[in-house]
């Protein structure tokens, strides 16, 4: 895929000469290409770093460190994110699925064509985070702490929102939108009014109404 252009550090990129190792420093590095399998980079910090066309299959990153990162048509598939941040992060066209990233801090990342299937985000703290024409499935928010969170152009299905804590969580340019759980408490998120007549039946259960025509 080459390195993604509209990276500020891009020039400046050199290869990664080996897989990434357990609580190493990286800087201006570039993984392009390769499959890799149960990679231990638990504590590590990644600055200034690009990630392509690579895959990554379990493994654990736990505590790990994103600052200044693009990720352009990776696939993370049941790795741990568990207590890793990401800062001024970048993915597109990439696949999260299985991927464990709770107890987290997300702050100013976007996430762009994604699919992300049972991504569990429970207890991260989600800043200014932008989901956009992503295919959300089954993605757990439980505890999550979601302020400036938008989902424009995105699907979402069967998503949990149980004990989430919200402050400026928009829904309205979302193309769909499935809670399975937690509409209870999202409240002070924005929808609009399509949105709600779609999701009327499920807040009526929600608020414990019964809803009868006769």
């Amino acid at each position: 895929m080459g390195v993604p252009e509209d990276l500020p550090f891009a020039r400046h990129l050199r290869p990664f000469d080996s897989e990434p190792a357990q609580d190493e420093d990286y800087t201006g590095r570039h993984l392009d290409g390769g499959e890799f399998d149960d990679v231990k980079a638990g504590g590590t910090r990644f600055d200034e770093c690009a990630f392509t066309a690579t895959t990554f299959t379990g493994g654990d990153l736990g505590g790990a460190r994103f600052s200044d990162v693009g990720m352009g048509r990776t696939r993370w598939i049941g790795t741990s994110w568990s207590e890793t941040d990401l800062l001024d992060v970048v993915i597109e066209d990439s696949v999260l699925a299985g991927v464990q990233a709770h107890g987290g801090t997300w702050r100013r990342v976007v996430l762009r064509g994604c699919k992300l299937d049972s991504l569990n985000l429970r207890a991260t703290r989600l800043h200014d985070v932008e989901f956009r024409d992503c295919d959300l499935t089954e993605v757990d928010f439980g505890s999550a702490t979601l302020t400036g969170v938008t989902f424009p152009g995105s699907t979402i299905s069967r998503a949990r929102f149980t004990r989430t804590t919200v402050k400026k969580l928009d829904f309205r340019k979302a193309r769909s939108l499935d809670v399975a759980e937690g509409w209870d408490f999202l409240r002070g998120a924005i929808i609009d009014s399509g949105q709600l007549a779609e999701a009327a039946a499920a807040l009526a259960q929600t608020l414990g109404l019964q809803v009868k025509d006769r």
